[in-house]
């Protein structure tokens, strides 16, 4: 079985320095002054990501280290579900409404 690493592959693909001005180049010509803004609001973004990527963990580990509840412990506390009763309309539809 071969094995490919993939660390030669992603250098290959990153941007170099002139590719990098060309792109600091397009982005000043799209955004012009609002450049700080739109780099604030991306960098709001991201901390809002990592802070929803952290939450996530953290609720993933607390559920793999909390010990297994089966569900027959909790029977005799749990109230019977109950449906909803059917009524039967109590006069006769209009004929206004009309599809």
């Amino acid at each position: 079985m071969m094995i490919l690493h993939m660390e030669p592959f992603l250098g290959f693909f990153s941007p170099g320095p002139m590719e990098l001005v060309i792109i600091g180049v397009i982005a000043v010509l799209l955004f012009g002054k609002r450049l700080p803004e739109v780099g604030r609001s991306l960098g709001r973004g991201i901390v809002e990501f990592k802070k929803g990527i952290r939450g996530v963990e953290d609720d993933i580990d607390t559920a793999s280290t909390r010990p297994s509840h089966s569900a027959y412990d909790d029977a005799e506390e749990r109230e019977e579900a109950t449906a909803p009763k059917f009524e039967p309309p109590t006069e006769e539809p209009s004929e206004e409404v009309k599809a």
